[in-house]
């Protein structure tokens, strides 16, 4: 009877223990994402415009070689910075769906060699459908060449997420971002994005949010 009782407190000990424990560590995790999804906004903001190596837009849909009104405000932005100086080359990057006839960074290209900007100052990267991808097909480009510095071109909620990519695949970057509005549901999405990317690398998890 005793030990049936001691070892009814040692059991009752140890589950109030587990449940603390996972409590605590529950608490870590809201705090942890809590803080990432500050970072997130604290980034909506912020534009540092160089000086860099390159201008990087970052790639998104194109229709048969026109780029969507999203990837236009990202080119747009892109071209007046490099109309202000802040890197002699623009990097258009991006890949292209199934049945698609050209790729993202094609269609990019042709856009700014379309509004003025020349040859001689773009670049076309087109490996890489996430922006890990994108970004790493980007540093081995521009690697070759000896440049590491870029400017960043995305929409605001998609900024801090490049700024912690660029860092893991060895480019150092500045983000400007363009004037686009960005939605609750965006936001939320690149928090999850990187609250995971920062604990297992955003290489492992670049497939889940592109």
């Amino acid at each position: 009877m005793l030990h049936q009782r001691f070892l009814e407190r040692s059991v009752g000990r140890f589950m109030r223990r587990v449940f603390w424990v996972l409590v605590f560590i529950g608490v870590l995790l809201v705090g942890y994402v809590g803080v990432t999804f500050v970072q997130v906004q604290m980034y909506l903001s912020r534009d540092d415009r160089g000086p860099a190596d390159a201008i990087v837009v970052l790639g998104t849909a194109q229709y048969d070689g026109r780029p969507s009104p999203t990837l236009a405000r990202r080119l747009d932005h892109a071209l007046a910075l490099w109309q202000q100086d802040a890197a002699p080359v623009i990097v258009t990057t991006g890949y292209k769906l199934e049945g698609d006839r050209f790729t993202e960074g094609f269609a990019g290209f042709q856009y700014l060699r379309q509004s003025g900007v020349p040859e001689t100052a773009l670049l076309l990267v087109s490996d890489g459908v996430s922006t890990w991808e994108q970004l790493a097909a980007t540093e081995r480009v521009l690697g070759n060449r000896g440049w590491s510095s870029v400017v960043a071109v995305s929409d605001p909620y998609h900024s801090f997420r490049i700024k912690q990519i660029a860092s893991e695949v060895g480019l150092s970057a500045d983000v400007s971002p363009t004037d686009s509005e960005s939605s609750f549901r965006q936001i939320a999405r690149e928090t999850a994005a990187v609250s995971l990317g920062r604990i297992f690398s955003y290489r492992r998890v670049h497939n889940w949010f592109g």
